[in-house]
């Protein structure tokens, strides 16, 4: 094999993290201060619970589906888990009379509500035989809708949820290190483990192969053996719980949340999923391919802003890039056909 056609197949197979280097050093030529461990650091807080939305979005991805409900069961995640996580002291709370309760149960109780919801989309979907598009939008709507309401009891009345504990909230902003410039927050340290599960999942389990052969050929796989409803019912309520996670984390980040929480993160998921190398039509998706296009993003967002590239170019290189990606993740395959 030449030279050039064997540095062309390397560029192919790891294009998306040629892209993600070269981003890193036009941005760090404009400004060199952008190598800093407090800007990476930042990067990476605000990538988390992109990341772990982008990993269930990618099993959905892998298995030949898609999610629209992803975006809108965060928000309900947020909504719920801040809601009884207010302190006692604040004006506003949203339930006036409701005890101090232990930090893991409104946790809970969001993660297993967004959990049902995913459960409800693999039965429409495995059973009912719902285009996966038809169903999620469905659900994405019922999400809403039932977030609004909830969002909007009294004495509440759709204001802003704040107060939230120091308990909570230190799950997003606290970190291990010994400054906060140098250290290594919380919410980095829970991706990374959902990452972990999700990858052993994919590459050392039975379920894992027979997610990839769902979407590979749900026919062959039926005929293989594999029971194809338990599989889709499985990855879609997976999912749910990792949106539910992302959530109550993006709450606890940010301090607050609201019904609008996780409007649209759905597209960003993926977008990241794609450009990491996931096939939209099925049977092709790595973890760290995920990972990596959820840092592009991240890069995109913050890094454009820290150097003062307009809002609406940003959106420009974003889609730029998704083209980009999306056209050598085609070439690759086709060139192993």
């Amino acid at each position: 094999m030449s030279f050039t056609k064997k540095a062309r197949q390397v560029l192919s197979q790891n294009a998306i993290y040629f892209i993600l280097l070269a981003l890193i050093v036009v941005i760090a030529f404009i400004s060199p201060d952008f190598l800093s461990w407090r800007c990476f650091r930042d990067i990476l807080l605000q990538s988390s619970t992109r990341a772990i939305i982008a990993l269930g979005m990618s099993l959905v991805l892998i298995t030949g589906g898609v999610d629209l409900s992803a975006g809108r069961a965060v928000g309900l995640a947020a909504v719920v888990s801040a809601s009884m996580l207010q302190t006692a002291d604040y004006a506003r709370r949203f339930f006036p009379d409701l005890p101090q309760l232990p930090l893991i149960v409104p946790i809970l109780i969001a993660m297993v509500i967004t959990l049902l919801f995913g459960i409800i989309n693999g039965v429409a979907i495995s059973r009912l035989n719902l285009p996966p598009f038809i169903a999620t939008l469905g659900s994405m709507v019922i999400i809403y809708g039932a977030n609004s309401l909830y969002f909007n009891m009294p004495p509440n009345n759709s204001q802003p949820i704040g107060g939230l504990r120091p308990d909570f909230t230190n799950l997003g902003t606290g970190y291990i290190g010994i400054s906060g410039e140098y250290s290594i927050p919380y919410i980095l340290i829970i991706a990374l483990i959902v990452a972990l599960v999700v990858w052993v999942l994919l590459n050392k389990t039975a379920l894992g192969k027979s997610i990839y052969a769902v979407g590979g050929n749900v026919n062959a796989a039926r005929v293989s053996g594999i029971n194809v409803t338990k599989v889709l019912i499985f990855v879609y309520a997976f999912a749910g719980l990792l949106y539910g996670l992302a959530g109550v984390l993006e709450a606890a980040r940010t301090g607050g949340a609201t019904n609008n929480y996780g409007n649209m993160y759905e597209l960003d998921a993926i977008a990241a999923c794609v450009v990491g190398g996931v096939s939209t039509t099925g049977g092709i998706g790595t973890v760290p391919g995920v990972l990596a296009g959820v840092l592009i993003f991240g890069v995109i967002n913050y890094g454009l802003t820290f150097i003062g590239v307009d809002p609406y170019w940003q959106l420009i290189i974003k889609g730029l890039i998704i083209g980009v990606a999306v056209a050598l993740d085609i070439r690759k395959y086709l060139a192993k056909r």
